[in-house]
């Protein structure tokens, strides 16, 4: 990303109201985890009461809810026992005289038990199945949303008589699992909602009676810290009402002037220099919720990327991290690209600090080339992504710079492994160096240190055949027997090096 720097979006959110419901995002036993009607609950933790999330909601709205269950008492936790099972459902509330109907157009509630996750088999890009339930339930729920689909478990309607609570969701969630909801609806009149959580009943009146006992359930991790969320030292997790379901955003770009950075889900430390902070409010909170909707979890994405340009290019998803972080996963969701070839949809699972070319993309000379990356954000999944148009060659070039650092650092190790401690550092690679990416984050790229070595260059990056649509480009990757030979190639440049500087001390 030589001398480039990234573009703000300028996108908006639209205001639709949805209710977030993860925190606390573990859950220890059974009470209220948010509720929007006026009035308050006695906090386990403090035997305080804490004051609800007052809200109405009247036409549009959503509902996110994601949590884990670890119960306090540990003879629940599974291993030779039954694991306890924890009902967790969002309760529709109408306080007025008239009934009132919701209805659902789309949605879904996994637990990690319905919808796995095997991160040895989804890490990189893959193309997505129809029915994609191994992506954990994060992904799961967020893809029937990304599809506009409603889980056939789910009502599509839902009548709430005057006066009274009915259950619009719940599910069985054991002990030490995850589970995550997403749904979208409309009402024709005024209510409101809250999220409750019961141990081992799935009893419509048994879930409502823990609403009308006003304890809210324990886990509550972030109650001796609140000025350090108001001050924005700590983020906690939302239990609140955020405005916003959907973000879009458009913007153009002449590639022949350049490659295109955009940020994707930036926050206020993650906008790449932008200052383009893609974070919609709460209209109201718990007072141990994060003060705004971070995550933007469940939020739909639709970025229009209007390119000029002509030739092979990668459109490529980053998620840039500070030096000295450890590496851990950063995305785990499935995203939409439309091009003027078609739809498609690609799993990806991504590591901190990676780049990973999500689709190939063949522009046409002289005319607009229209993009649209679309993504409902997974709760399995850190904010503040960079979106990158760039040519081939650019990221075929950052591959094999990896390759090659990679390399040289295996040899370090080996001759570290056995006690022969290297005098000077690796050879130099025979590579162009890539200058770092300017942005309000500095990204770690370890640089090698040039030495004289008797070492042949290594052998140039040849591209192979392009592949499927969706898998990362044959381009950017080096046949096993090249990186065998390049191996090679730094332990004898190691041992050359080695060897003369013993014939010099020998002097």
């Amino acid at each position: 990303m030589a001398g480039q720097r990234a573009r703000p979006l300028n996108g908006s959110f639209n205001n639709v109201p949805v209710l977030h419901s993860n925190q606390p995002e573990i859950v220890k036993g059974p009470g209220i985890l948010v509720n929007t009607s006026p009035g308050s609950a006695i906090a386990a933790e403090t035997n305080q009461p804490l004051k609800n999330a007052t809200f109405t909601f009247n036409g549009e709205f959503g509902v996110h809810m994601h949590h884990k269950y670890y119960p306090q008492d540990s003879s629940k936790l599974g291993g030779r026992r039954a694991r306890g099972l924890l009902t967790v459902a969002a309760i529709a509330i109408n306080p007025g005289s008239t009934p009132v109907t919701l209805r659902f157009k789309k949605g879904s509630v996994k637990n990690s038990f319905e919808a796995p996750y095997h991160p040895n088999k989804l890490m990189g890009v893959k193309p997505l199945g129809p029915r994609p339930w191994n992506t954990g339930p994060g992904d799961a729920t967020a893809v029937q949303i990304l599809r506009g689909e409603l889980d056939r478990k789910l009502s599509s309607k839902v009548i709430i008589p005057p006066n009274s609570r009915k259950v619009i969701v719940s599910t069985v969630l054991p002990a030490r699992g995850i589970m995550n909801g997403l749904l979208r609806g409309t009402s024709d009149g005024p209510f409101e909602m809250a999220v409750i959580a019961a141990e081992e009943t799935q009893d419509e009146q048994a879930l409502i009676a823990v609403l009308d006992r006003g304890k809210l359930a324990p886990g509550r991790i972030y109650l001796n810290r609140i000025r350090e969320i108001q001050s924005g030292q700590v983020f906690s997790r939302v239990a609140g009402v955020a405005l916003g379901d959907e973000y879009k955003a458009s913007i153009q770009h002449d590639l022949s002037q350049g490659s295109l950075h955009v940020p994707l889900t930036s926050t206020r430390k993650h906008h790449f220099g932008t200052r383009d902070i893609q974070v919609n409010q709460l209209s109201t909170r718990m007072l141990d919720s994060a003060v705004n909707n971070v995550g933007t979890y469940g939020v739909r994405f639709d970025v229009d990327l209007n390119l000029a340009g002509q030739g092979a290019h990668e459109l490529v998803l980053s998620h840039p991290v500070a030096s000295g972080r450890s590496q851990f996963t950063a995305f785990r969701g499935s995203i939409g690209i439309k091009t003027d070839k078609g739809y498609q949809e690609v799993h990806v699972g991504m590591r901190s600090g990676q780049s990973l070319s999500i689709a190939d993309l063949d522009l046409k000379g002289g005319k607009n080339n229209p993009v649209t990356v679309s993504v409902v954000y997974p709760a399995d999944a850190t904010p503040g992504h960079l979106l990158s148009v760039v040519p081939v060659t650019q990221l075929a070039m950052l591959r094999q710079r990896e390759q090659m650092l990679e390399a040289a650092r295996r040899a370090q190790a080996e001759a570290k492994a056995r006690k022969v401690k290297p005098s000077v550092a690796p050879p130099a690679v025979n590579a162009k160096p890539v200058p770092e990416v300017r942005t309000a984050t500095p990204v770690a790229r370890p640089a090698p240190q040039p030495v004289r070595t008797m070492a042949p260059p290594p052998p140039p990056l040849i591209a192979a055949p392009r592949g499927g649509p969706s898998v990362m480009p044959p381009a950017m990757i080096m046949p096993s027997r090249v990186n065998e030979s390049l191996e090679q190639r730094y332990r004898d440049a190691i041992r050359a090096q080695q060897e003369w500087l013993r014939r010099l001390q020998g002097r």
